[in-house]
């Protein structure tokens, strides 16, 4: 093959202008090297200039304290906007309507409202005698107490314990008709999957954002025990096979795997992405550089 013939070079990720948003996911940390482990990863990712970062509850609501630790410090110490995840499980209405007070008075207007998983010891959801029922309902009484700006939680492959795909779509529905300005995904890996929720989203009248969550894969086993109705393809499984024990070229064959599937969601329309980071920088900082986006100022 001479020169002439050869195809023409075109770097995957060349020429992406980086006109994208992004928010990142963190969880509250246990211990004192976690805690510095989540503020080197918000230090790292705070100059992409995200629209917020989330943090996330326990569940049953165990780490509720924590929870309100991190954010308050997000609140107290940086100029990111700090998104609190606030969970129906194991809580009256009136403990929820105490935590809502103290997050608005801490100076925070953006909460994740979920239904939440109970502790896998307890079995199925079961709601609070005195509590809510549902996250729609949440997103209600939330809302009535103070004008949060809300997130719910979206399922493109169906939320395992739905009956069907028609009620997980009509639950979303309700849940943004109650007040939710946007839905995040749950992570998954088939731009089809998700482009085919998004038309039935729109047909079902639902005009919010519809966030697409991205996971790097840091642990195949982790996902897989994770991934609940989210389909995991046989190529992404062989890309990874025989990395278990190579943490440094897992995390580099990760970042590219999701920044191919970024990409892919880009050349679909998408421009907004929430990430997974599970306290972790490097990844998500190199999707992101991958995508064109680089630091504000």
């Amino acid at each position: 093959m001479t020169a002439a013939d050869r195809p023409a070079e075109r770097p995957l990720f060349a020429g992406l202008p980086g006109d994208i948003s992004v928010s990142f996911e963190f969880f509250p940390p246990k211990t004192e090297k976690m805690e510095e482990q989540l503020w080197d990863a918000i230090t790292q990712l705070a100059p992409l200039g995200p629209g917020f970062v989330s943090v996330t509850y326990g569940a049953g609501g165990s780490t509720r304290e924590r929870t309100h630790a991190t954010v308050a410090r997000l609140v107290r110490e940086t100029d990111l906007v700090p998104a609190a995840h606030l969970t129906c499980v194991g809580a009256s209405k009136e403990e929820i309507a105490e935590i809502a007070d103290q997050y608005w008075e801490a100076g925070v207007r953006h909460l994740v409202a979920l239904r939440g998983d109970p502790p896998p010891a307890d079995g199925g959801f079961v709601p609070h005698p005195q509590g809510y029922a549902s996250a729609a309902a949440l997103v209600a009484g939330l809302k009535a107490r103070h004008d949060f700006d809300i997130s719910v939680a979206a399922y493109p492959e169906v939320h395992p314990e739905a009956v069907s795909a028609e009620a997980d779509l009509d639950n979303l529905k309700r849940k943004i008709d109650a007040g939710a300005a946007r839905a995040i995904t749950q992570f998954f890996f088939s731009t089809d999957a998700y482009f085919r929720f998004l038309d039935k989203v729109l047909a079902a009248g639902i005009a919010a954002p519809v966030l697409p969550g991205i996971m790097p894969v840091t642990s195949f086993a982790a996902i897989r025990r994770m991934s609940g109705n989210t389909a995991i393809p046989g190529w992404l499984e062989t890309m990874f096979e025989g990395l278990d024990e190579r943490p440094g070229p897992r995390a580099l064959v990760a970042a590219v795997a999701a920044a191919d599937l970024c990409k892919r969601l880009y050349e679909g329309g998408v421009r907004d992405f929430h990430f997974y980071t599970l306290n972790r920088a490097e990844q998500a900082y190199a999707i992101c550089q991958l995508l064109g986006l680089r630091p504000k100022g």
